[in-house]
């Protein structure tokens, strides 16, 4: 099932039309990038894929070998009784083929092949300057592992300055994931992407004619469930399972959410590793969204992805038991964590949601959306700040029930604005709650999970649902 991605696209459409014959594309693992690039591919007429697996690099060209005879872009050579013997004579080949348009090649897996020639950045750094623009041949670089992908355009590298597009694929966001599960209803949809994310893999095996829990007990709760080790390769991807960057991953899913926590926890300066995590999109530094984040010193960590902070927070603890055969009686229990643990994930739903709002201009100068907690303890789900003086306009509660009265919401939200280092009157609130928000005033803003992943308009208290209480 292949959606949306329209703007990854249509990034590759430009990089097509503008001639560059090289483009780079990474993302963490089960993300979707080559089904991206299949769908890419469907729209053109002479296209080789290769996947990098590890191989001796003559076998590597041996099969490659194969897929270009099999794209019937062999010309007159006969490649199985003569394959090509260097990456130098391939790149040539493809670019002299007759076809009316430019060859598109695929590398996947980029990083295994350079294992057995690390000559070919070197080569294909020689190709692109020797096809110029624009080129007979487009050679597309994918990869899972980030950090090797992400230097392959760094200075100092032989491709710094040649890619054409520099595309990161990423995991849906809610909308987008919602389109993928369009056999719930939004609240489970809301469930769903709580528990496991935006991976496009891990969305399509959840079965949408099943309960929650015949889905748990098939993914997580059996031996040899799809997502019962899932977290162990997500984090075995950047070689580092049970090393510090795990060790640091797994404190701050246990709550060890500040620095000083975490190196508590780990026994050492963890900062390089934090570092790393947060380049790579495992975690995540949050600061008050009032606060400069090179400066605050309130900062605190959180697994940024929905399912690694499920697996490392709820399903890890259990999972040896689970392979000695206990699920069936260990479902119960994991099916009691959800609500605790889905609070923080439909609060940052709630984040992106207003964040497409201000996309659209529907909340006016906004240039920021985040969290905010004072030193008083005052804390505040949603806050988004406008214009240069990044004053705040709109503050916002996310609770995960079915239905909420949002009259205390808002006198708490009043009370909690004071803390508001600035304010722009005047201020707007928002109230989210899973299916129902009763009571709102006029002005509110309400949001529910069929606004976030139904693909719905928000709606104000003026326009509300059968059964809702008059305005106070």
């Amino acid at each position: 099932m292949f959606v949306n991605r329209d703007d990854e696209l249509a990034q590759l459409e430009r990089w097509w039309a503008s001639g560059d014959p090289l483009g780079l594309v990474w993302g963490r693992r089960r993300v979707g990038k080559s089904w991206l690039l299949a769908r890419f591919a469907d729209q053109r007429s002479a296209v080789v894929v290769h996947t990098g697996g590890g191989r001796p690099a003559a076998l590597e060209l041996q099969l490659l070998s194969v897929e270009v005879a099999r794209a019937d872009l062999a010309g007159t050579r006969d490649l199985e009784a003569r394959p090509y013997s260097s990456w130098d004579e391939a790149f040539d080949a493809l670019a002299a083929a007759r076809t009316g348009e430019p060859v598109l090649v695929i590398l996947d897996e980029f990083p295994d092949l350079l294992g057995s020639s690390p000559e070919l950045e070197g080569v294909l750094r020689a190709v692109a300057g020797r096809l110029g623009r624009p080129s007979p041949l487009r050679v597309v670089l994918c990869g899972s592992a980030v950090r090797t992908m992400e230097a392959l355009a760094e200075e100092r590298r032989p491709l710094f300055g040649r890619f054409g597009v520099r595309l990161a694929v990423h995991p849906f966001g809610p909308h987008e994931a919602g389109l993928m599960l369009p056999g719930l209803d939004a609240a489970t949809r809301a469930l769903v992407w709580g528990l496991v994310g935006g991976v496009p893999l891990y969305l399509s095996w959840w079965d949408q004619h099943a309960s929650v829990e015949a889905n748990l007990a098939a993914l997580v709760c059996s031996p040899g469930g799809r997502l019962l080790n899932e977290g162990q390769l997500i984090l075995a991807t950047e070689g580092d399972t049970h090393g510090l960057a795990g060790q640091v991953m797994a404190a701050v899913a246990a709550g060890r959410t500040r620095y000083s926590e975490i190196k508590d926890v780990v026994r050492t300066d963890p900062t390089r590793a934090l570092e790393r995590l947060v380049e790579l999109r495992l975690l995540e530094r949050v600061v008050p969204v009032t606060e400069d984040p090179a400066r605050s010193r309130r900062a605190v960590y959180r697994v940024a992805d929905n399912f690694l902070a499920f697996w490392l927070g709820v399903v890890d603890r259990y999972r040896s038991e689970i392979d000695r055969g206990l699920g069936p009686s260990i479902l119960p229990v994991l099916a009691t964590s959800l609500d605790d643990f889905l609070g923080h994930r439909f609060e940052e739903a709630f984040r992106q949601h207003l964040r497409r709002l201000a996309a659209t201009g529907e909340l006016g100068d906004v240039v920021a959306i985040g969290p905010f907690w004072s030193g008083g303890g005052d804390e505040i789900d949603a806050v988004a700040l406008a214009g240069r003086e990044r004053a705040a306009v709109l503050i916002g509660e996310a609770k995960w029930s079915r239905a909420v009265d949002a009259a205390p919401l808002e006198t708490a939200l009043v009370r909690k604005s004071s803390a508001l280092p600035k304010i722009r009157d005047p201020l707007r609130l928002a109230v989210a709650a899973r299916e129902v928000v009763r009571g709102a005033a006029p002005s509110t803003l309400t949001v529910t999970a069929s606004d976030i992943f139904g693909g719905a308009p928000a709606r104000t208290a003026a326009k509300r649902r059968p059964g809702d209480r008059p305005a106070r």
